[in-house]
């Protein structure tokens, strides 16, 4: 496919995509294979695993040295796939809740966390339609997952709408700019086979301003915004000011402007 066909053709925005959840159904299996067709993602997980833990360490005061640090706090990890992110999270004593709209990573997940003899939540479903009504948390993770969706605001309301006065909420992407056409979908897709060709769609795409529009909207304070980039030297990613590939935000909701956390590393 050609660049003008990928900015002439948008996609519809409707609801979830049946294709995308086929796509992942056939991937399940990979979740928990560090030399798999994941195995980029295991690598890039690590950074964003450091920040996301360092952020809510220091937004609700914890010390990450001691024992259960994040313990007695609520998390919502939102397309949480095979449990890459929820199980480090209630590793260090999190209250875990991981919804997907895939039926097969919620059983990879649960499989694995009962050989690691952990107690995460996992629910087949959305932040729509997998949770009780009223049921809020401390944290809400929406990783690598409103690239997938067809009704990004729809997702981005969802998830707020489960938010507790005073939490945060952490959205991972992908720019859509051309640097990540390139990198993410020319490079990692189809040069050096990272992902499975097919996993992203460049047209699905947000830029951070669409993606903080939709969170102010829903009365959220924006924090912080960090880039997550690859070394191209150690192999290894990093936190970075650089937003125009991978990036991630942070907002929070009921506080004033001045009582905001600040995750920066």
């Amino acid at each position: 496919m050609l660049i003008k066909d990928l900015v002439d053709h948008p996609v519809d925005d409707t609801t979830i995509n049946a294709d995308q959840i086929t796509r992942f159904e056939a991937l399940a299996e990979e979740w928990w294979k560090p030399e798999g067709k994941f195995r980029v993602m295991h690598r890039f997980n690590d950074a964003r695993r450091n920040f996301i833990e360092a952020c809510i360490a220091k937004h609700f005061k914890r010390d990450l040295t001691g024992n259960w640090a994040l313990s007695s706090i609520k998390i919502l990890d939102v397309g949480c796939g095979g449990g890459l992110m929820s199980e480090p999270l209630a590793l260090l004593g999190a209250d875990v809740v991981g919804v997907d709209a895939t039926s097969r990573n919620i059983e990879i997940a649960k499989r694995h966390s009962h050989q690691t003899a952990l107690y995460i939540d996992y629910r087949h479903g959305t932040a729509d339609t997998a949770l009780t009504a009223g049921e809020l948390f401390d944290v809400v993770l929406n990783l690598e997952v409103i690239e997938h969706v067809d009704d990004p605001r729809k997702l981005i309301k969802d998830c707020t709408a489960r938010l507790k006065p005073g939490g945060i909420i952490i959205v991972a992407t992908l720019n859509r700019t051309l640097r990540s056409l390139v990198l993410a979908i020319i490079g990692a897709e189809y040069v050096l086979r990272w992902l499975p060709v097919g996993t992203h769609d460049w047209r699905r795409f947000m830029k951070p301003g669409e993606i903080e529009t939709m969170l102010v909207d829903e009365g959220l304070n924006m924090n912080d915004t960090v880039g997550v980039a690859l070394n191209p030297l150690s192999r290894n990613w990093k936190i970075t000011p650089d937003l125009s590939v991978n990036y991630m935000l942070v907002a929070e909701r009921g506080l004033q402007p001045d009582t905001l956390c600040n995750c920066n590393l």
